[in-house]
C-alpha cells in the first residue's frame, strides 16, 4: 500500500544535545505511549495521585505517585526516598516492564549504558502547575543518570547550571520527548514552567512526566 500523496510520515526520533552529559531524545517514547499511559493508570489505581507538602508547609501544584522499589516523598520531615507509600504503609507498586525498558533504552542511547532504575516518580501537571528549579540530589549514586519522559500536553523545561543563579535554557518538550542527563550535567538545576491550558488526544488537559532514577 502506498502512502497518500499528501500524507507525511511522522518524523523519526532524533537527538538534540543540551550540554555535555545532557540530551533530548525527541519522540523517543511515542512508539510505546499507549503502553506507558496504561502503566500510569495501573499505578495510580494502587497509589492515587496526590499533591504533597514541602518541608516548608507549601502544597505542591504538581500531583505525584511512584512505582519501583523506592518512592520519592516530601513532607514536614523533608525530602527522601522510602520503600513504602506514606499514606497506606504498603510497598509502592512494581515498576511496569515497559517503563523499565524505555528508561534503560533511553539511557543507553544517550551514552549511559548499564542504567538500572529502581524508582520512577510520576508527576501529573494540570493547567497552572509548575516545578521550580531544583537539583536531584537525594539519590545515593550520582554516577547514575536521570531519565525524564514527557507525555501529553507540551511544556517548557528549564535546564540550568550547577548554581541556582545561572540562567537556565528554556527547552520546549512535546509528547514522547525524553531528556537524559548525567555525568558532568548530573547535578544541574532544572524545572518546568507553568503549564499552559491545552489539550492532547491521549491525556486531555494533563501532562505526565516519568522520572527514572537509581535511588540506592
Amino acid at each position: 500500500m502506498t502512502m497518500d500523496l499528501f500524507e507525511q510520515a511522522p518524523p523519526a526520533p532524533w537527538a538534540e544535545a543540551l550540554c555535555e552529559g545532557a540530551v533530548v531524545l525527541r519522540r523517543f517514547a511515542v512508539a510505546t505511549d499507549a503502553e506507558l499511559l496504561d502503566g500510569i493508570e495501573r499505578v495510580a489505581k494502587q497509589v492515587p495521585f496526590r499533591q504533597m507538602q514541602t518541608p516548608g508547609g507549601h502544597t505542591m501544584s504538581v500531583a505525584m505517585t511512584c512505582c519501583g522499589d523506592w518512592g520519592w516523598v516530601t513532607d514536614r520531615r523533608g525530602y527522601r526516598y522510602q520503600p513504602q507509600d506514606p499514606v497506606s504503609g504498603e510497598p509502592w507498586p512494581a515498576m511496569p516492564e515497559v517503563f523499565n525498558a524505555l528508561a534503560v533504552d533511553a539511557a543507553e542511547t544517550a551514552g549511559y549504558a548499564g542504567f538500572e532504575p529502581d524508582s520512577c516518580l510520576i508527576n501529573r501537571y494540570s493547567p497552572g502547575a509548575k516545578m521550580g528549579l531544583h537539583q536531584d540530589k537525594d539519590e545515593d549514586d550520582f554516577d547514575q543518570p536521570i531519565v525524564s519522559v514527557s507525555l501529553g500536553v507540551p511544556a517548557t523545561f528549564q535546564f540550568g547550571g550547577l548554581l541556582r543563579s545561572e540562567r537556565p535554557q528554556r527547552v520546549p518538550l512535546a509528547h514522547g520527548d525524553v531528556v537524559v542527563w548525567g555525568g558532568p550535567a548530573r547535578l544541574r538545576y532544572h524545572g518546568v514552567l507553568t503549564l499552559k491550558t491545552s489539550d492532547h488526544p491521549l491525556t486531555g488537559i494533563y501532562r505526565y512526566n516519568l522520572t527514572f532514577r537509581r535511588a540506592w
